[in-house]
């Protein structure tokens, strides 16, 4: 193998490269500070928001075997636990769906990929060269993913760190497998893609990207070589060497998938498998092309599958696929072109499992994420071999400058985006407005942009919104039940019964829209009728917080107590220590009606609920459920000195010495009067000397 051959760093070379690494950590903490409380969005409701699963810790070994905890949603159900542990742990940390907590974690994987994708270039390049840029290039590549404008997309998108935290683990197995051969037979880089697989069903194409690289790499084999009858054997055992890590990964994927309910299996895997491939062409040119040029990002695209083989777009894609495949296959010939040949056979090998399977979007931006390590790998290594083939000109007095000047205004421009990015993504508003520009013919759009001024209470404007979603996707049930909604708003309620009404008829397996029928009837104080609707949902999906709201609801007005009681107990150990769902448990224990309590006042009898649980776990010998439910209460009511209080006594139990005292100090310092606090620091105070 040739190498190009330069003088290792000196003490002023690595000086300055720590002070890069350090500038690019903070430009990157800039670019996204504006995006730590931006709202959930999407499939973020079903998923966080409304998923009642990952408001208990206790919940987390069940993740690994229920896919009905990971959405609300009967036809989204799936076994991600890695995600799901991660959500619940947020959920804990923040005490409630407060965002900056959920927008953290995301954030935090992805400084932790940054720093391996810094190795991993370095190792890679490595392979090939030993000259004395190449940690700078390496950074450069690693600066570059972590700032470029298209990687917003997934990081805004809380439900999308399944793509951070699948690439996390892809990348720290293989970054594993390359950086210590000695240790390939323990097996740990196979126990890091086995995690990986419990995040996202991506992980298998990490054989495919290890078979490439002991080949390209470590047997020095060009493609073409490939094909040679002498290299059969190489090609074989390089295969035998990956079986242990094939089966793994395939039966982990396997059992993660099998535990999917068939609905939810084919749930938005509705095109036709032919023109979906030929559609997908044209899909990696946008991704290639995003890379470089990342104008037209949209949250949700309006890109269908083109049926017309002879398309300009379909013919684009084709060749540009066929001038990717020319392109891996010759810069695999040479040495110190392989890292340009196996970051392209990365960029490809992970948008496999998107392209193969004919998803109902056929195109999401959130996609380009695992895309990309591949592809900055390539474009910064091609960047590189041109520079150093002009060494001598940029050694030069004061030339190297224009490479550093061009590098930053590669990542400012990058960073900029981020944060103009950021701010679309800052509400349900405006990423919706923003969809309806980009993307017009996008019915999903449209009827999600609705949903923000139905939420502001223009039932008139959001009509006409969802009219407008109604005529770009006339089988789309959802929003048929939002113009349900809209007209219920305006009283106009012939049209609101006909729109529930289609909603059902076009998707009876959903329990959503028995769910808002039933809320509507409940309104209208049709008792009977929303008892029906109620009923059906959760005959659909029995952990559908919603439809028990309403079935609670009806079944008072029936004066149904017996069944109430039974009912609002089924929805307390769905949802410990809901408010509503301990009035209603107490209107069926007195048999007699209680009012809905206001949102203010439901907030105080929760925190109220919150405290007496709080007691009883205490008393129970609970500690650690104690001081979760304070934080719940807190999450209410954060000037709450019993909530202080009660966790102080039970860190003081589990002998957490300093959180005991931090706990009741705050305590007394919202009520220097409180009867048990004093006593509790106390003793926190005399068993920590």
């Amino acid at each position: 193998m040739t190498k190009i051959i330069g003088d290792p760093l000196n003490t002023k070379e690595r000086k300055s490269l720590i002070i890069a690494g350090v500038a690019l950590l903070v430009l990157l903490i800039l670019a996204y500070a504006n995006h730590f409380d931006n709202d959930f969005h999407f499939d973020d409701s079903h998923t966080i928001q409304e998923n009642v699963a990952i408001r208990k810790l206790s919940n987390i070994p069940e993740f690994f075997t229920n896919p009905d905890m990971f959405s609300a949603s009967t036809n989204h159900r799936g076994l991600r636990p890695l995600v799901t542990t991660t959500l619940a742990i947020d959920y804990w940390l923040a005490g409630g769906l407060q965002p900056f907590m959920f927008q953290l974690s995301t954030f935090l994987w992805h400084i932790g990929l940054c720093i391996m994708l810094f190795f991993m270039y370095r190792r890679l390049v490595g392979k090939v060269s030993t000259h004395k840029w190449t940690p700078f290039i390496a950074l450069m590549g690693a600066g570059w993913f972590g700032l470029h404008t298209v990687i917003a997309e997934t990081i805004n998108y809380v439900i999308s760190r399944s793509d951070v935290q699948s690439t996390f683990f892809i990348v720290a197995s293989f970054l594993m497998y390359i950086a210590y051969p000695q240790k390939r037979k323990y097996g740990l880089y196979i126990l890091l893609a086995v995690l990986g697989v419990f995040a996202k069903e991506t992980v298998p194409v990490l054989p495919i990207l290890l078979f490439f690289y002991i080949l390209l790499f470590e047997k020095e084999l060009s493609l073409y070589d490939l094909f040679k009858r002498s290299n059969i054997k190489k090609v074989g055992s390089t295969i035998w060497s990956l079986l242990p890590l094939v089966i793994l990964v395939a039966g982990t994927q396997l059992y993660t998938l099998s535990r999917m309910s068939q609905a939810s299996a084919s749930h938005g895997m509705s095109n036709p498998l032919g023109y979906n491939l030929l559609t997908q062409t044209y899909v990696w040119l946008h991704y290639f092309r995003s890379f470089f040029l990342p104008f037209d990002l949209s949250a949700d695209t309006d890109l269908g599958v083109i049926t017309n083989p002879f398309d300009w777009r379909i013919i684009a894609g084709v060749l540009f696929v066929i001038a990717l495949i020319i392109t891996v296959f010759k810069t695999s010939r040479r040495a110190e072109t392989r890292p340009i040949a196996f970051g392209l056979i990365w960029f490809a090998a992970s948008l496999l499992p998107t392209s193969l399977v004919p998803f109902a979007e056929v195109m999401n931006d959130h996609r380009m994420y695992f895309a990309f390590v591949g592809l900055t790998l390539s474009v910064v290594t091609a960047l590189w071999l041109w520079v150093i083939r002009r060494e001598s000109f940029f050694a030069r007095s004061r030339h190297y400058r224009y490479l550093i000047t061009a590098a930053f205004l590669i990542i400012a421009a990058n960073a900029f985006g981020v944060y103009k990015r950021n701010q679309v993504w800052d509400t349900e508003e405006t990423l919706w407005k923003d969809v309806t520009e980009k993307s017009p013919n996008n019915g999903r759009g449209w009827m999600n942009y609705g949903l923000t001024l139905m939420a502001k209470g223009d039932y008139k404007q959001a009509a006409v919104i969802f009219a407008k979603a109604r005529d770009l996707n006339p089988g789309y049930s959802t929003v048929y039940t939002n113009l349900g909604i809209a007209y219920g708003g305006l009283k106009e309620h012939n049209k609101a019964i006909e729109n529930f009404s289609t909603a059902l008829r076009l998707a009876p397996g959903d329990d959503v829209g028995y769910s808002y029928f039933g809320r509507y009837f409940l309104e209208q104080h049709r008792f009977e009728d929303a008892k029906n609707m109620a009923e059906k949902a959760l005959a659909i999906n029995n952990r559908s917080y919603m439809a028990y709201e309403v079935l609670m609801g009806a079944l008072q007005g029936l004066s149904m107590w017996d069944v109430l009681k039974q009912t609002a107990t089924a929805a307390l150990q769905l949802n410990p220590g809901d408010a509503k769902a301990l009035q209603y448990l107490q209107a069926a224990q007195q048999r007699k009606t209680v009012a809905p309590l206001p949102d203010d006042v439901v907030s105080a009898v929760s925190v109220v609920n919150y405290i007496n649980i709080s007691l009883e776990q205490y008393n129970a010998g609970k500690y650690e459920d104690c001081i979760n439910t304070c934080k719940q209460a807190l999450s209410v009511d954060p000037d709450n000195a019993d909530a202080y209080n009660n966790m102080c006594a039970a860190y003081n139990m589990l002998k957490e010495w300093d959180k005991a005292r931090q706990a009741c100090l705050k305590a007394l310092q919202l009520n220097p009067n409180h009867p048990n606090a004093p006593a509790n620091l106390k003793w926190a105070i005399q068993q920590k000397l």
